[in-house]
């Protein structure tokens, strides 16, 4: 009788590691609700909120070298990369919020123990600045006590690259979608993280991820039909999408 109750509760604890649900990760924070914006540290807070996994945000470095936190490569017609700081300090983001700087922002998220930073490095003209944003991204997570708290990711291969040596136990993941899971286990990176057309031009990438011990990411998923199917997808780790409230509620239905 003992050993039947052994092998069921073995077999229980089994499927609930293979059927183990994704986490949430919240697409430059979660700025789809009131008094939000994207990348703001409002929309980093709300994430916190919501009891998220994680919040990804996107990152730049201006001409003298002061990481920001935006996504597009101009603010207010300044290409940040080629601006120095003074100019784009007192532009607002659409909540009215200041441009945050990326001290700003992970100092936010040290106080915010429970969630995730997901720390998007974008691709910048030349390999000398995305080689001084590497620095001095890993030199602020180290600063600030909170590397294990970091994942990495970048649409660049190089940064990818510069993060594994710089930041060797840190979490890297590459965007592009170019590469599969094999030629990223070389390069020493911890995960796939693509755009979900590339998982279905490719749907052996996730099986093939999983067996080389590869975490497997998906972007960005929006509406209840597209995270109601990746919520059910086998393999998938984790779910960026802008709409983290409905996933929650795709998933707490699960339960």
């Amino acid at each position: 009788m003992k050993r039947y109750l052994f092998l069921a509760l073995s077999i229980m604890l089994l499927g609930g590691t293979l059927q183990a649900q994704p986490q949430i990760v919240a697409h430059r924070g979660y700025w789809r609700t009131s008094g939000s914006a994207q990348n703001s540290l409002t929309s980093l807070q709300k994430a916190a909120d919501l009891g998220l996994w994680g919040s990804e945000f996107d990152v730049w470095i201006t001409a003298d070298g002061v990481p920001v936190v935006f996504h597009d490569d101009s603010f207010d017609n300044m290409r940040i990369e080629d601006t120095p700081y003074a100019m784009l300090m007192n532009h607002r983001l659409a909540n009215g919020e200041f441009l945050p700087t990326l001290q700003q922002y992970l100092q936010l998220g040290k106080r915010l123990t429970d969630i995730q930073l997901v720390l998007e490095i974008k691709p910048h003209k030349t390999a000398e600045r995305e080689l001084r944003i590497v620095k001095a991204c890993v030199e602020l997570a180290q600063m600030l006590e909170i590397e294990e708290r970091v994942d990495y990711i970048s649409f660049s291969r190089y940064i990818c690259e510069q993060l594994h040596q710089l930041s060797p136990h840190s979490k890297v993941a590459y965007l592009n979608g170019d590469l599969p899971p094999a030629v990223l286990k070389e390069m020493g990176l911890t995960g796939i993280d693509y755009h979900f057309s590339h998982y279905e031009n490719n749907p052996q990438w996730v099986e093939q991820a999983k067996r080389m011990g590869l975490e497997v990411n998906v972007w960005t998923v929006d509406g209840e039909e597209g995270l109601t199917k990746y919520a059910h997808t086998k393999g998938i780790d984790l779910i960026t999408t802008n709409d983290p409230e409905i996933l929650q509620s795709i998933l707490a239905g699960e339960q």
